[in-house]
């Protein structure tokens, strides 16, 4: 199975708790950090509520 590096590019400040929840669900502490999850449906869906503050990439 593909998995997706995911980095945190913007701040969630001014965003709405869920989002802030989502952030804090895929495992992000600091902006600018990058982790790495199985390319799921769940995720994708946890990156698509958040996909304004993320950036993704396909890891071999």
């Amino acid at each position: 199975m593909a998995k997706l590096q995911i980095t945190y590019k913007k701040s969630s400040i001014g965003y709405h708790e869920s989002q802030k929840r989502t952030i804090k669900a895929l495992g992000f502490r600091k902006l600018g950090q990058t982790v790495e999850h199985e390319d799921t449906a769940v995720i994708r869906g946890m990156i698509n509520k958040v996909s304004h503050l993320v950036q993704v990439e396909e890891v071999k």
